[in-house]
């Protein structure tokens, strides 16, 4: 179960007299000029999409700074293969998948790292990693191929083609997109027509390194962020927020139960860390 602010809407397909190919190379040309006259019914045509438009900056440039500023490749030299969140926080990502990313789907896990949170019972017929060490990247058992690739100096013109994923997902790294526009007109690009992207976070982040529009923000304002960074691109659903996650009921035990007193024991607290989604899923062209 989902807390979502509502539901996504199911849009019917049409016939018309003109073929998804053409539609699809229209999207491609950015050609919006259609005669209308010629068309027996508005059409929604599956494998074509909204050309991936960046309609407006969000960040200032100032907004855009980190404390840290040097090379992120160095920073990111050496392997963590640590947890950055706590259990029930990767228990709820990892549920969150489960609901809303297709079996058998082709998935792009974005600023990854050893482990992708992708339910471990759910089959996808494609997962692509991409990160900053190649170590991590080698460890992560859940990835078919991966990428290196630093978005604060590349962000866009990725290798990967149009139309190819069923799902784009970053878990607890969105923090750190010095260029979010352009990542997320890649992500919009990437992503298949009815495809979805789920960001998630918590509170936890390496300061130094996040950009100071999300260092000065609210949990309020991080959300409403992120959620700007979809807006500012054509093609996108309006974006729905996520912050409870009805998780399978299970008790621990064994080593289980032990890890879980032990961390609780070491935070000195058994707060858990905060847990926010925000999602959207690439429109289909409506001609």
């Amino acid at each position: 179960m989902l807390t979502l602010s509502d539901s996504r809407s199911t849009l019917p397909y049409y016939t018309s007299e003109f073929s998804c190919r053409s539609v699809a190379r229209a999207a491609r040309s950015q050609q919006t000029s259609w005669k209308l006259s010629r068309c027996k019914l508005p059409i929604q045509c599956q494998g074509a999409s909204m050309p991936s438009v960046v309609q407006r900056e969000v960040l200032t440039n100032r907004e855009r700074l980190k404390l840290d500023t040097t090379d992120d490749t160095t920073f990111y030299d050496q392997p963590r293969i640590v947890q950055h969140v706590d259990g029930t926080f990767r228990r709820k990502v990892s549920q969150l998948y489960r609901q809303t990313i297709p079996a058998n789907g082709a998935v792009l896990d974005l600023m990854s790292s050893w482990v992708s949170h992708l339910p471990d019972d759910t089959p996808y017929s494609l997962v692509v990693g991409h990160g900053m060490n190649a170590q991590e990247m080698e460890r992560n058992k859940q990835l078919n191929r991966y990428f290196i690739r630093d978005f604060n100096k590349d962000p866009s013109n990725w290798a990967e083609k149009d139309n190819t994923f069923d799902a784009v997902v970053c878990c607890v790294s969105v923090q750190y997109m010095q260029h979010p526009e352009r990542v997320f007109a890649e992500i919009h690009r990437v992503l298949k027509p009815g495809g979805v992207c789920i960001m998630s976070f918590s509170s936890r982040l390496f300061y130094s390194k996040a950009i100071q529009g999300w260092r000065d923000n609210s949990a309020y304002g991080r959300v409403s962020l992120v959620k700007q960074y979809f807006q500012c691109i054509k093609g996108f659903t309006e974006a729905k927020v996520v912050t409870e996650v009805e998780l399978p009921s299970q008790s621990l035990t064994g080593f289980a139960s032990l890890q879980a007193k032990f961390s609780s024991l070491v935070s000195g607290s058994s707060q858990q860390d905060p847990f926010y989604a925000v999602l959207a899923y690439k429109q289909q062209l409506q001609i």
